[in-house]
Order: C-alpha cells, then structure tokens, then sequence
C-alpha cells in the first residue's frame, strides 16, 4: 500500500445515531469534491437531482476546499475511521492513489459487485484511458475532464487589424497575432494559465513527444523523465524571447492568469475548456475559441490533446449499503442526459459517446461556438503511447518542479536548457522516492 494510506487504520465508520427509523431509513453517502463556486453549484444539482430520482439513498456533497486539501482530508479521515465513500481526486494523482491498493475500490469491481452495467467502450477513449488499468478496466470514475484551448478577444482583434474570424492555429501565428496586439498597445500579448498542465505535459501529447519512459508511466512506477528535449526547450526558449517584450506576459501558476485576459489586458489567454463559461461570464467582450496551438515544423503535429480535472475514488471499508448506493449514483451519472446536461453547464467533457451525440444532435455546439472544441482536441487523432496521459507518482511535486524551472528561464534566470535539464534532474529524484516507497506494485 502507498505510504500515503499505510499505517492508517482502515476501519468501517459506526452509523450515526438519530438517523430515521429502519423502516424508512435513507442510507447517507458522504462525497468530499473540490468544486466551488458556479462548479460547486452545479455537484449540488447532481447530487440533488439523484436523490429525487430514488429514496433509498443521499448523497451528500461536502466541499473540502482544492484538489490537494481534499485527498489530504481524505487521508486524515481515516485515522478518525471517518473516511467518505467517494473523494474527488485530481488526474495527476492517479498513480498515487493507485499504489494505495487496501486504501480504495476499483470501480469496475464495485459496479460489478453490485449488477450495475459499466462497459468501458461507452466512455470516450480518450477520457477512459487515463483511469484505466493494462486491460482497460476503470479504476476510478471519470468526472471532470478538461483540455486547455485557446481563448481570444475578438474586440482587441478588430481594433488591431486582425481577423476577429481567425484564431491562430500555430505558435508562429500566435507570436505575429501577439506582438501585432502589443503594437496596437495592448499591456501583455497573450499568456497563459496552468504552466506546466499547457506548455509542457499538453505540448508533448500535441505533438506526439514523451514526457517520461514507460509510456509516460503507465507501464510502471520505474518510468524515467525525459521531456527536455529539443523541441520543449526551443518552445519555452520563444516564450523566454517573447516575454522580454511582453509579447507573452507570464501570470502565475494554477489559474492566476486568468483575470489578466477577463479585464481585457492580454488579448490572447491559453487555459481550461472549463473555465470557458467563467470567461464569457466575466468578459465585457466578444470572446473568440481555437485549439491549442503547435509548431508547424514537426511532422504529425497536431495529434491530440490529453485531458486535466478530477476523477472520483472508492475508498474502502464502508458499509456494504453505501456502495450499494454509490453504484446506483455513478450508474446515475453515466446516463447521457445527465452527462450532457454537466457538459453543457460547465464546460467540462462529456464522459460518454452518447453524451456527446445527444449534444451535437440537440444543436448546442451550433448555438455556442467554441464549446466543441476541447471534443474536437481530445479526439483528433487515436491516442498514442505519449499523447494517452501521464501516470507519475508524485506528479503534484513535480508539476511544482517544472514551474519552478519554467520561472527561472521566463526570468532570464536559466536558459530554457539549463531550466527543463534541471526540472528532468529533480523531477527523477521524486520518482525514485516514489518507487522505493512502493516496492508491492
């Protein structure tokens, strides 16, 4: 078991006391999520609209603050012997929570377990494989997944001289549609939200480049790093170039840079396909969509984009009753209405082909440009063995690494070499550590 969960006691959790008699007795099912505000609202609704559909179980959503505060609490809880039957956990722990084997229920075991169908070839392929095991069974339940896309302000290109019609489609494209902005006098070209996530884990699957042996790690836990290759560092090199001008204007790690494009300051911004309806919301201008840009020059690009967000996990030893509930829940939200009806509302993937069929049918991709898009990227191509995911244990810490070395070369600090050489050397030492502390898997 991973040392995450060793040593914890896993125990069932007693039932409260008060609840309603046995007659009429509900089971409760607590799920801890890190979704907020407008996404928080919408887990509410799912949860709720579950629990109309049936009376013989509740969910209970409870928000446990970001990804990394929820599976922390998770972890705490079971010490406590107060652990919830299902925690919503982020892609890049997949590994993690993966190695902790006494700690969680594979989905695909739960759902058989219990009579609920659960056929992988429903969900789309390139969702699915990043919760998969070797022989394509789910190990978790996919949720929220995103891809980054390219988000524009039509309103600055117009006044530009630019095509408001016309996304860029390359990095050459982007870097003269930027520096034409900055001529024009906006304060910052373009920039980016999720550093690492967009220009290093997303640009190798773009253009079909490992970013670890092993097959990124899905193939086992003594997988070594390898992105620093000519390619990324002549990519993060433009960025360093362009940010002297403010061509590319670096904004933070996560989702700080965000506001940067909402207020009109960049005209260019790279970030989530599900912060998509946040933008339009807060924007006071036309907002334009394209796909994540890529070099010209190499040869197959663009191939596909992987996905980011969360996924939901079993955790073990609760009572025999609640998973019966959890397996009606996930069943709940695999129906393709309730998949769309997510999709549509937040901008996150439809998890299912039908979900997604029954959204271009209804013509919502029509009445909303741009919403397809983050489909489109996922799927432009089959998934190969560097553009399926990434499975590294401990990839919380080396996404931090790589930020680290991407602000040292945008700094003028290090140059694009020195810094992804250095983020490949720190980042193999977390996944030595990783390996030696799990030496059962």
């Amino acid at each position: 078991m991973n040392l995450l969960f060793r040593s914890l006691p896993i125990a069932c959790a007693a039932l409260a006391a008060g609840l309603a008699s046995p007659a009429c007795a509900v089971t409760e099912i607590q799920w801890w999520h890190a979704m907020s505000g407008q996404l928080g609202r919408q887990v509410e609704k799912l949860a709720a609209d579950f629990n109309a559909s049936q009376s013989d179980y509740r969910i209970v959503p409870t928000y446990k603050g970001n990804y990394a505060e929820t599976v922390t609490a998770a972890v705490f809880a079971f010490r406590s012997k107060s652990q919830p039957a299902i925690v919503q956990v982020s892609e890049i722990v997949t590994a993690t929570m993966i190695a902790a084997r006494g700690a969680i229920y594979p989905v695909y075991e739960l759902m058989r377990d219990e009579h609920e169908a659960f056929p992988p070839s429903v969900y789309l392929p390139a969702i699915a494989s990043y919760y998969a095991d070797a022989s394509g069974n789910l190990l978790s339940f996919p949720f929220n997944a995103s891809t980054p896309i390219l988000y524009y302000n039509k309103n600055m290109f117009r006044d530009a001289g630019l095509d408001p019609q016309a996304a860029p489609k390359t990095w050459p494209e982007l870097g003269t549609d930027a520096k034409r902005l900055r001529e024009w006098g906006a304060p910052c070209g373009f920039t980016t939200s999720w550093p690492s996530w967009i220009n290093v884990e997303n640009f190798s699957a773009f253009h079909n480049l490992p970013i670890a042996t092993r097959t990124n790690g899905f193939g086992g836990l003594d997988a070594v790093l390898i992105f620093n290759n000519p390619l990324l560092v002549r990519h993060i090199a433009q960025l360093a170039e362009w940010q002297k001008t403010k061509v590319f204007d670096y904004g933070g790690r996560a989702q700080s840079a965000e506001p940067r494009f909402q207020s009109g300051e960049c005209g260019i911004f790279l970030g989530s396909s599900a912060t998509r309806a946040d933008i339009i919301t807060n924007s006071k201008f036309e907002v334009g969509y394209g796909m994540l840009p890529y070099w010209p020059d190499v040869e197959g690009a663009p191939q596909n984009t992987i996905i980011g967000g969360g996924t939901l996990w079993v955790l073990r030893d609760r009572p025999r009753e609640e998973y019966k509930g959890v397996a009606k829940f996930f069943a709940f939200l695999s129906r393709s209405e309730v998949q769309a009806a997510w999709h549509q509302n937040t901008g996150y993937l439809p998890i299912t082909r039908a979900a997604l069929e029954l959204t271009r049918n209804s013509g919502f991709y029509a009445r909303n440009p741009g919403a397809a898009i983050s489909t489109e990227e996922t799927s432009l191509k089959p998934p190969t063995d560097n553009s399926k995911g990434i499975r590294l244990g401990s990839f919380v810490l080396i996404r931090d690494v790589i930020e680290d070395e991407l602000e040292q070369a945008f700094s003028g600090k290090k140059s694009a070499k020195e810094a992804l050489d250095s983020a490949v050397e720190r980042g193999n030492r977390l996944l030595r550590q990783f390996e030696r502390a799990n030496p059962d898997r």
